[in-house]
């Protein structure tokens, strides 16, 4: 067992340091299933991400004027200076243009003709490594399609409404970039992830020593919760919190259909390195 595996488990989770190598070793050093098994006996709600935010660069969003679609796209720098050069904001302004163009989300089309030589290019130019790494694009069936980036272009939101307009549609997307609900309605939480924090809170329900009616209510009363905690419809809406997002879009006769949420570098993992170590070794080299 690893001194760096037992540091991150401990930082994840805020735990001891008895407690997190006890862990570690009855899940074989998976430090997922470790945090999953103290959340079950310690009663830990949740534990921070680890390496989510590994990369850098912007995101960003182009939205057709009667808001009738839109494009989101995420273009990765390796540095946070990289990502506030002109040059590279110009770049990325050309890939949503080309994606806006196109009406398309297709990003492995780009890795050729104008687009990839400008990359290549911009890449000897900077001395980075740059990659187009993802797009989505949202199409208003029968009402709106709004925007909303975050004023360091770190996070941008797409949103489609039913009825509504675009200032609604925005105002939604401001609320999903700065709330990151997982689903639009509880109807929609995936029933895998439900059973997942079903079996969480059993566990943690369990020990407190109830008759089992009262642990099945406990049980009921966390899952709605949680639901309610994590869906669009339900969330407090930030402009206002006396008024849920669901009750907001309802009172213009609109209704939410679907978002999509990026945030730079959310899911990129990255292989921790240490200074000293690394000096070390080139020092040995």
């Amino acid at each position: 067992m690893s001194a760096a595996l037992v540091k991150e488990l401990r930082e994840r989770t805020g735990l001891g340091l008895l407690e997190c190598k006890r862990a570690l070793k009855e899940a074989a050093n998976d430090i997922d299933a470790a945090i999953e098994a103290l959340r079950k006996s310690s009663g830990m709600k949740a534990a921070k991400k680890a390496g989510r935010i590994a990369a850098d660069g912007v995101v960003t969003t182009r939205i057709a004027e009667d808001g009738s679609f839109g494009v989101l796209v995420e273009v990765n720098s390796e540095t946070d200076f990289v990502a506030r050069d002109e040059s590279f904001l110009g770049f990325v302004g050309s890939v949503a243009d080309a994606l806006y163009e196109n009406r398309s989300a297709d990003v492995e089309a780009l890795k050729s003709g104008s687009i990839e030589a400008a990359r290549e290019a911009l890449v000897q130019k900077i001395g980075e490594n740059i990659g187009i790494r993802r797009a989505s694009m949202v199409t208003a069936e029968s009402g709106v399609v709004g925007s909303y980036v975050h004023g360091n272009n770190r996070i941008a939101v797409l949103v489609e409404l039913r009825g509504g307009d675009q200032d609604l549609a925005r105002d939604v997307a401001m609320h999903v970039a700065a709330v990151n609900p997982q689903v639009v309605s509880p109807s929609d939480m995936p029933e895998e992830l439900l059973e997942k924090e079903r079996d969480i809170f059993t566990a943690q329900a369990q020990e407190s020593g109830k008759p089992a009616e009262i642990i099945e209510k406990m049980i009921g009363g966390r899952i709605k919760k949680y639901l309610a905690e994590n869906s669009l419809s339900e969330q407090a809406f930030v402009k206002d919190p006396d008024v849920t997002v669901g009750n907001l879009v309802k009172a213009a006769g609109a209704e939410v259909l679907s978002f999509s949420r990026f945030e730079v570098g959310e899911g990129i993992e990255v292989d921790k390195v240490d200074f000293a170590d690394e000096v070390a070794a080139q020092l040995k080299g």
